[in-house]
């Protein structure tokens, strides 16, 4: 069985485009970013602020009506990123640095360390906003991988995707807040 990548979503002038790997097997299989069992993308985005609900897999194309949209530096779906060849990588960087300038951007989010590493072709990297860009002009932002095999506590994961939702929405309040004022608007 052929796997088949995932499709980008993506538009001009995004708030964060969340820039990952490359798709899972099970991504692959529903067409939907962030759709492994063990993934904790949607819990993340909801408990930093960064969405006033948590989406489902099926959901991320509404990522686009938050300002967010997803793509992967390589787009073949594998088992586990370690199955991605260094022409993949130098091919996906080089095709990403198309799709930012392309689609300008505010911030884009690497989530995982490793992403950015590929991307940037730098083996120290700090997690948050990045001081020296890739491209002049465009705010990177590294954040843990959502993946269930990070050893990181959810907790500070989820801390450092906060740091994204305040930089990149100032003054943003709580997830429970966001809660609240979805429901009383809805």
């Amino acid at each position: 069985m052929e796997l088949t990548p995932v499709p980008d979503h993506i538009k001009p002038d995004l708030d964060v485009l969340f820039v990952g790997f490359n798709p899972s097997i099970r991504s692959s299989e529903t067409g939907h970013h962030y759709a492994g069992p063990n993934n904790r993308f949607w819990t993340i985005m909801h408990e930093a602020g960064l969405t006033p609900k948590k989406l489902s897999p099926k959901e991320d194309a509404d990522l686009l009506s938050y300002g967010y949209g997803s793509t992967n530096i390589v787009p073949r779906p594998t088992k586990e990123a370690a199955e991605i060849t260094r022409t993949e990588y130098a091919e996906g960087a080089a095709e990403l640095r198309r799709k930012i300038i392309r689609y300008s951007p505010k911030v884009v989010c690497f989530v995982g360390k490793g992403v950015y590493q590929q991307y940037s072709r730098r083996q120290k990297v700090e997690w948050g906003r990045q001081e020296d860009p890739v491209l002049p002009d465009v705010t990177e932002f590294v954040a843990p991988s959502s993946s269930g095999l990070v050893r990181m506590k959810k907790d500070e994961i989820v801390g450092i995707y906060k740091e994204l939702s305040r930089f990149v929405h100032p003054g943003n309040r709580e997830p429970a807040e966001l809660a609240e004022q979805t429901k009383s608007n809805g």
